[in-house]
């Protein structure tokens, strides 16, 4: 009788035990909490430009349907928050009855695709109003499961070749079984240039077979398994009279066919679609739960949530199950360790791969290899915006040696830093340094001969000169050639034109006009890109007062176009700009502005975003901007600081948890601020004082504190 006693009690415990944990899992599944359609809708500037389907962390394969080209269906890879069309290959669709006529571009086939909702790993949308689909992902593979109409009889998925987001010259598909086919294509465009990668894709169905075949242009050829070119693809039709599922599975290789058959077997080897749902869910909670968020606004939780996702959607891998990738170079190469791509370092540089680097440095460390590989492979010199095997040349600057000092800084270290200074100095020094066939520095010569060239360009440059710099010393430890680009940085003062008091392009002839060269911006915007010289900035012009006018005028609006003279809340040249008032003595009006631009810029809605997410750079600012700690100057191992808008954050570090308590996004203004228990007055912090874990505990009001955080201001470098 005892014994049955101890028995049941060890059941009761063990229930309840069970009880605790499953409620704890529920509790952090993190997943649950991203909104996929957030940032999905919109015109213009002022739209993210998401797509709403299923990624993997770093993964291959985004199966969604595309923001730019919905009406194609669902395809493998799209970049997230790309502000073109882009990528968009081996669209597949889902459809009633037969198919009796040509897909052709498959546009014109109407597809209509509705009620829509997407978590992290995970997305499903109704076809045509009465097809249930539903998409999951693997690092490498996709997987689909479409459910149909009790009173569909047969039942057909096309899968389109010569058709993507942007137009494809090459592609060639095959049936090559019952419910097995392959083939690969190019990449189109991006934003008008080429993007000559190819793709290869292996994939299948579960489904009972009764008839496939294939089409070309407006021609569909029943029976036929081969087909080629633009506006070409195949089709399966099914008897789906006692089965209303079938599952598709499709695995993909910037290599060949065979490694993308090879990632699909060893990454999706079975037919359990639930199962690969679970591994993606646990995959994004294992990286979203690094930081823990608690509030009373559930709302700004799923932001959150959402935007720390995009954050870790890019770059992709682009090395295969067996080590080999498709190099720069355009052959194939093997690695041990991860190779990525699609790196939109313009944008990135700013926010996303210091987040990425504080989350997880040994992705990050991959990461830096990965570029200095596509450098050696491309002709020397670091590329600027590389999309698969393709360095497109978008954008200005030498963002990626920004990237990749920034990387080191926080903590991703793992890699020889010499030969990468070498290729940084190599951009830097030598005109004509090429990534393929794009310079690394456009205007280098201009510059090394006067000292100026395109104003925001230049501006660029310094920045990177200054990276270096710090990269130098620090990974390096080579002071001379640290203070000889930190020399290189100060050329921002060639652009200043005391008449009109503001940086602006100049010739050897003379100044040019205020509204030319800069870049997605205007001058009162560009003024403010000297991050790692903010005082010598504010000594330039006059003062801290003079400053305080040019922020207010500023910041008068936040939301500007490309053309306005005002705040844009949207794009990367303004993104540092609200934490300059920690420099000029005004920490509160940085605690302010912030706050604004989360509660009055974003939103959880399909058209919540106020620019383009870029890869993960809007969303890394967000969540930098809502835990109260910012990253301002390049290549400097620091962040500036505002107030949180959570009452308690936990950040899981490699070395330690940080903690942070207090914050609030209704009272804003930071009165107090204690560092592992001790006051603390600064708005700058150092990374090692927290890389090892901490507690920061704000005190914050509604009114400004018109002292806290003026006594110091943050550093400077001349």
């Amino acid at each position: 009788m005892r014994q049955w006693i101890n028995l049941k009690k060890m059941l009761i415990l063990a229930f309840l035990l069970y009880g605790l944990f499953t409620n704890g899992l529920a509790q952090k599944n993190y997943a649950n909490k991203v909104k996929t359609m957030m940032g999905t809708q919109g015109h213009g500037l002022a739209c993210g430009y998401l797509y709403p389907g299923a990624s993997y962390p770093f993964g291959m394969v985004q199966f969604t349907r595309t923001f730019f080209t919905p009406d194609i269906g669902f395809s493998v890879n799209q970049l997230s928050g790309a502000g073109c069309a882009n990528q968009g290959n081996f669209p597949t669709v889902p459809l009633n009855g037969e198919l009796t006529t040509s897909p052709d571009s498959i546009s014109n086939l109407n597809i209509k695709i509705s009620e829509e909702q997407g978590i992290a790993g995970y997305y499903t949308a109704k076809v045509q109003k009465n097809i249930q689909a539903e998409f999951t992902v693997t690092e490498r593979t996709g997987m689909a499961r479409y459910t149909y109409a009790s009173e569909t009889d047969k039942a057909t998925v096309i899968i389109g070749g010569g058709i993507a987001s942007t137009p494809i010259n090459m592609s060639t598909v095959v049936i090559t079984g019952p419910n097995t086919c392959e083939g690969f294509s190019d990449g189109g465009d991006f934003c008008g240039i080429p993007a000559p990668y190819k793709i290869y894709f292996v994939a299948e169905f579960d489904g009972d077979v009764i008839a496939s075949g294939t089409w070309k242009d407006d021609k569909l050829k029943p029976g036929v398994t081969f087909t080629e070119g633009k506006n070409s693809g195949l089709y399966f039709t099914f008897d789906v009279r006692s089965q209303k599922v079938i599952q598709y599975k499709i695995g993909i290789s910037y290599v060949s066919v065979e490694n993308a058959r090879e990632n699909l077997n060893a990454e999706n080897s079975g037919w359990n679609f639930g199962e690969i749902k679970n591994k993606a869910i646990e995959k994004w909670n294992s990286y979203l739960g690094k930081i823990e968020v608690k509030g009373e606004n559930e709302d700004r939780i799923t932001q959150f949530y959402t935007h720390l996702y995009r954050a870790l959607i890019h770059p992709s891998v682009c090395s295969d199950v067996n080590g080999e990738y498709m190099g720069a170079d355009f052959k194939v190469h093997k690695t041990t360790r991860k190779q990525y791509t699609n790196f939109s370092n313009w944008d990135t540089y700013r926010t996303q791969v210091q987040l990425m680097t504080i989350l997880d440095p040994e992705v990050a460390s991959d990461v830096v290899v990965s570029l200095q590989d596509f450098a050696l492979q491309s002709g020397g010199g670091f590329p600027r915006w590389v999309l698969a095997n393709i360095e497109t040349g978008v954008m200005q600057g030498d963002p990626t040696s920004i990237l990749i000092s920034n990387a080191y800084a926080f903590g991703a270290r793992n890699y020889d830093p010499i030969p990468i200074l070498k290729t940084m100095r190599r951009g830097a020094e030598i005109p004509g340094t090429k990534s393929q066939n794009q310079l690394t520095r456009p205007a280098l010569e201009m510059f090394l001969e006067n000292g100026f060239c395109y104003a925001s360009m230049q501006l660029e440059y310094t920045s990177a000169d200054f990276a270096i710099s710090r990269f130098a010393l620090n990974a390096c430890n080579n002071k001379e050639v640290s203070k000889n680009f930190l020399n290189r940085a100060q050329s921002w003062r060639n652009l200043y034109n005391p008449k009109t008091g503001w940086l602006q392009s100049r010739r050897k002839d003379g100044w040019v006009d205020l509204k030319y060269d800069f870049r997605e911006a205007t001058y009162n915007s560009y003024f403010w890109m000297v991050p790692y010289n903010i005082k010598g900035l504010i000594d330039i012009i006059g003062g801290k007062e003079e400053a305080v006018k040019r922020l207010n005028y500023l910041f008068r609006r936040l939301d500007a176009g490309y053309d306005d003279d005002w705040y844009a809340s949207g794009n990367e040249p303004s993104f540092g700009i609200p934490w300059v008032f920690n420099w000029v003595g005004k920490p509160y009006k940085t605690q302010e502005i912030v706050n604004q631009v989360i509660t009055k810029r974003y939103s959880s809605e399909k058209n919540g975003l106020p620019g383009n997410d870029d890869l993960g750079s809007m969303g890394a600012w967000y969540v930098f901007a809502a835990i109260g700690l910012y990253p301002e100057i390049p290549g400097v191992d620091g962040l500036s600081i505002n107030s949180p808008i959570f009452p308690y954050i936990k950040m899981h570090f490699k070395h330690g948890d940080l903690v942070i308590k207090g914050g609030s996004e209704n009272k804003f203004y930071i009165h107090g601020m204690k560092l592992n228990k001790e006051p603390y007055e600064n708005t700058w912090i150092p990374w090692n004082s927290i890389s090892s874990g901490g507690l920061i505990e704000y005190k914050l009001a509604g009114k400004p504190s018109f002292s806290w955080g003026t006594k110091v201001m943050p550093p400077s470098f001349e």
